[in-house]
C-alpha cells in the first residue's frame, strides 16, 4: 500500500511545526511507510561515535540530521517561493505531476 505524500527527496521545504519551525532545507530521504522525512540542517542530533581503527573511523561527537514527520513541513514552490500545498494532476498523455496550489506550476525536477 502506497502513500501520496507531498513531499519527495531533492524537493524544497520549510518546518512549519517543532523544534525546528521556521528553518528551511532541502530534503535528502523521505520514508513513506514511516511517513518521514530527513532535511538538510533540520533536527540536527549529536552521535557519539567510538574509535575504530580498523575501519579508519575517528571517535567523537558527530552532528547528524534526524528523520522528520512529513506533517511537520511544507513545500517552497521554486517559481514563486512561498509555503504550498501540493496539487496532483494528469497530464493529456495520462502522466501525472504535482503542482503548486497558489501559483499552479508544476514541481517536477
Amino acid at each position: 500500500m502506497g502513500w501520496n505524500l507531498s513531499v519527495r527527496k531533492g524537493d524544497q521545504v520549510k518546518v512549519i511545526a517543532g523544534r525546528d519551525k521556521g528553518k528551511a532545507g532541502r530534503v535528502l530521504s523521505v520514508d513513506e511507510q514511516k511517513q518521514t522525512c530527513t532535511v538538510e540542517h533540520v533536527n540536527l542530533l549529536k552521535r557519539h561515535t567510538r574509535p575504530n581503527p580498523a575501519k579508519q573511523i575517528k571517535g567523537g561527537i558527530v552532528e547528524r540530521e534526524g528523520v522528520i514527520s512529513v506533517s511537520n513541513v511544507m513545500v517552497i514552490c521554486p517559481s514563486c517561493g512561498k509555503t504550498t500545498r501540493v496539487r496532483r494532476h494528469h497530464l493529456a498523455d495520462g502522466s501525472k505531476v504535482r503542482s503548486c496550489h497558489r501559483c499552479g506550476t508544476t514541481l517536477e525536477h
